[in-house]
């Protein structure tokens, strides 16, 4: 008659394979291709910032990661899936400032929470926007914007890709912070806002680096002041709002990576390697000055507490100046 095995050591026997999974996990991982979802359709920005990391990243851990974009509801359709998917470090997650930090704090029931159902691996880079003005419009520094802000009685029109972008709540938050009446005009898409901007429909424009750098070296437009905490190597002369007088200040948009909740810590900071080590490469740098971006390379730890101070930035804002979703 076969004995029964005693519970203590069943037990015993579970907790070892348990503390050897870990480990083991962290030696074989990744066994197969990598999917990296970029919660926008292909061509922006976003799409260019994972496709610069994840060759580089997929040589690195000898698997490929193939990229998968799906565009919707400002990205938060495909952030929504991938914090329901399984935490086994397959599915990857392309966040941006808006998927993690403006959109849960303007939106009710998002079905995912930033704190909560991702493992931050680590940041990919960060571009500023800029804000610039028409020739024709009087101020010429950031400081002159904003006393014509405070004094006028009649709020600044400032153009922007829509509501709710980055790019909006950007300029709402100087002008809470500095008292300088603005008033919102939001476009569909940021072509539309910089042809107004160009053609001297509005005054004032809030646009990512990209769309704008050529026409601020033309001299069509004026560059006032970038968001972020550097100058921009496509627009050195411009100044950051730190050194245009307005310290506090650094609100560039962040691309990062992230895993569902529950990922394995080794297989995060096995991924976290090779990210940094990608952004090391002359060859990801390039590609992401393209955007106007700079690597930024973190730990997990660093990242999630980037986005837990963004979160709670624009949270506070929102509530502070009922900034409404459209």
């Amino acid at each position: 008659m076969t004995a029964k095995p005693r519970p203590i050591l069943v037990l015993l026997a579970a907790l070892g394979v348990l503390a050897m999974s870990a480990p083991a996990l962290a030696q074989t991982y990744p066994t197969r291709p990598i999917t990296l979802v970029v919660p926008f359709a292909p061509g922006g920005s976003a799409s260019t910032a994972a496709r610069s990391v994840a060759d580089k990243m997929g040589d690195l851990l000898g698997q490929q990661i193939v990229i998968d974009n799906r565009g919707g509801a400002g990205g938060t359709v495909a952030t929504r899936a991938v914090a329901k998917a399984a935490p086994d470090g397959y599915t990857l997650m392309l966040v941006t400032s808006a998927t993690v930090g403006t959109s849960p704090s303007l939106l009710q029931n998002l079905g995912y929470d930033p704190r909560k159902d991702f493992e931050p691996i680590g940041l990919i880079a960060a571009t500023p926007n800029v804000i610039a003005v028409h020739p024709s419009f009087p101020a010429r520094s950031l400081a002159e914007l904003i006393q014509i802000g405070r004094a006028t009685a009649t709020p600044i029109p400032y153009g922007s890709p829509g509501a709710g972008t980055l790019n909006h709540l950007t300029v709402e938050l100087l002008a809470y912070r500095t008292g300088m009446k603005v008033a919102h005009v939001p476009y569909k898409g940021a072509a539309p806002a910089l042809n107004d901007l160009l053609g001297g429909h509005i005054g004032v424009l809030i646009s990512a680096l990209p769309n704008a750098h050529a026409h601020v070296l033309a001299g069509t437009i004026r560059a006032l002041a970038v968001t972020g905490a550097r100058r921009s190597a496509l627009i050195p002369a411009v100044p950051t709002l730190d050194e245009a007088g307005f310290p506090g200040y650094d609100v560039p948009l962040r691309w990062g990576l992230a895993a569902p909740a529950g990922t394995p810590r080794t297989v995060i900071d096995k991924l976290n390697r090779a990210l940094n080590a990608a952004l090391a490469s002359d060859e990801v740098r390039e590609r992401l000055l393209v955007e106007g971006a700079e690597p930024q390379p973190t730990t997990p730890q660093e990242y999630a507490a980037i986005i837990d101070r963004e979160l709670t930035m624009w949270s506070d804002l929102v509530k502070a100046v009922g900034i409404k979703a459209e």
